[in-house]
């Protein structure tokens, strides 16, 4: 399993489409999202089978909590692949979870 933990990753938060995007090896993959005062609800992950074999689907979801956590905001997550990761790591990310929602 490869990992890009040592490249900087270059997420763009597309606010129309109300997605986070990032390509790796040339192709897109998106964390869809729903905005509602200073939550930020994760939706749906769409990445291809490839890239989740190798891993990628953890590095786009760290650098999107990253950004989460710099602005201020908090997360749900309503998508089963992120809900999972945070429940992996609910530790390390407890912080960005709204007071009282349990993962």
């Amino acid at each position: 399993m490869e990992n890009m933990s040592d490249v900087a990753l270059e997420v763009i938060d597309n606010e129309f489409l109300r997605q986070f995007e990032i390509v790796i090896d040339g192709q897109k993959s998106k964390i869809e999202y729903a905005s509602q005062e200073r939550k930020i609800f994760l939706t749906k992950l769409i990445m291809s089978e490839e890239q989740i074999e190798k891993g990628y689907d953890t590095d786009f979801i760290i650098a999107v909590f990253n950004i989460i956590e710099d602005r201020n905001s908090r997360l749900v997550p309503t998508c089963p692949i992120i809900a999972k990761f945070m429940r992996k790591n609910k530790r390390k990310y407890k912080n960005l979870l709204p007071v009282g929602i349990n993962i």
